[in-house]
């Protein structure tokens, strides 16, 4: 019995959610994968996964199983890198991101970190759907907000401040908002995946809003804003530029909310790879040198306000 191939087989079952995945990684047929499974099951004599038609779920003892298992498949392969002379971290790294800070933060780094580190490949998953790490084979995710899932670790990179803005052209028509409360009067621009909803977190509390748009990526708040159809709400990095163009005025800033934070995620279960770990200190680095990153950038602007920044009546 070669308990590696089971292990394996196993783990990526898991991971993938599919036998035929599993198979068309190790280039053998669907029924093989089941084999190799049952005999595992049957070596532990115990049960590690609940199949059905539609999905593979773990049992409490296949979810131990599999945490202690990653991690040994992890040291295997890490000693095997080593045993080689690998001492310059290579391989594919698959990183998801979400899409505004991805396009504007994330990207424009990784030219600069793949010519330190050319033995690599990246990956990079950019969408603002949550993702599952385990079932989409990420190794790495960056995330905005408080950290919720007890199987991930989190690095902090950065902090996010969020404001609420608007465009020149829509002041130019609508009274500004002077107390949070006035949002209610407005055309307000909604972030479909926001936590809260239709719903704007100030230092008051939540203000509910509504308006004729709803997006679900924040790059859509960010171009209606632009366009004038209403106010939007979102992270200070990704409407800096066109603050400080002129484009567009910040709102209510006497009730800004508290930062919330930027975070590199990886899973708990897993061994950290060289190649994790080289793209957790870069991109530290990287975001601790851009101040719309870091706690404070508003404050910053603010009193750099030789614009005008903030809308005055």
């Amino acid at each position: 019995m070669d308990r590696l191939l089971l292990m394996q087989c196993f783990v990526r079952a898991v991971e993938t959610g599919s036998f035929s995945a599993v198979a068309r990684e190790l280039g053998t047929g669907q029924p093989n994968v089941s084999r190799n499974i049952a005999a595992l099951e049957q070596h532990l004599a115990t049960r590690l996964l609940h199949r059905s038609t539609r999905k593979l779920t773990m049992t409490a003892e296949g979810e131990r199983y599999y945490a202690e298992v990653r991690q040994v498949l992890d040291a295997i392969a890490e000693a095997e890198s080593n045993a080689r002379g690998e001492d310059k971290p290579g391989g594919v790294l698959k990183v998801s991101c979400p899409t505004s800070l991805g396009r504007t933060q994330l990207l424009p780094w990784v030219v600069k970190f793949l010519e330190l580190h050319p033995e690599m490949e990246i990956d990079v998953q950019i969408s603002d759907r949550f993702i599952d790490m385990v079932e989409d084979g990420v190794d790495l995710a960056i995330r905005i907000g408080t950290l919720k899932d007890s199987n991930l670790r989190a690095r902090r990179i950065g902090a996010s401040e969020r404001v609420c803005v608007a465009s020149t052209a829509y002041l130019q028509k609508n009274r500004a908002p002077t107390l949070p409360s006035d949002l209610a009067q407005h055309n307000c621009i909604a972030y479909t995946l926001f936590s809260s909803g239709t719903s704007w977190l100030f230092s008051v509390g939540e203000v509910a809003i509504k308006g004729s748009l709803k997006s679900n990526t924040l790059d859509g708040v960010h171009q209606a804003v632009i366009d004038g159809l209403g106010i939007g709400y979102g992270p200070l990095w990704m409407f800096e530029d066109a603050v400080r163009r002129g484009e567009v005025k910040l709102l209510l800033t006497d009730f800004s909310p508290q930062p919330v934070p930027i975070q590199i995620v990886y899973s708990a279960a897993r061994l950290m790879p060289r190649r994790a770990s080289v793209f957790m200190d870069f991109f530290a680095e990287a975001f601790k040198s851009q101040p719309s990153l870091n706690e404070g950038a508003l404050q910053k602007l603010l009193a750099s306000d030789e614009k005008g920044l903030i809308f005055t009546a």
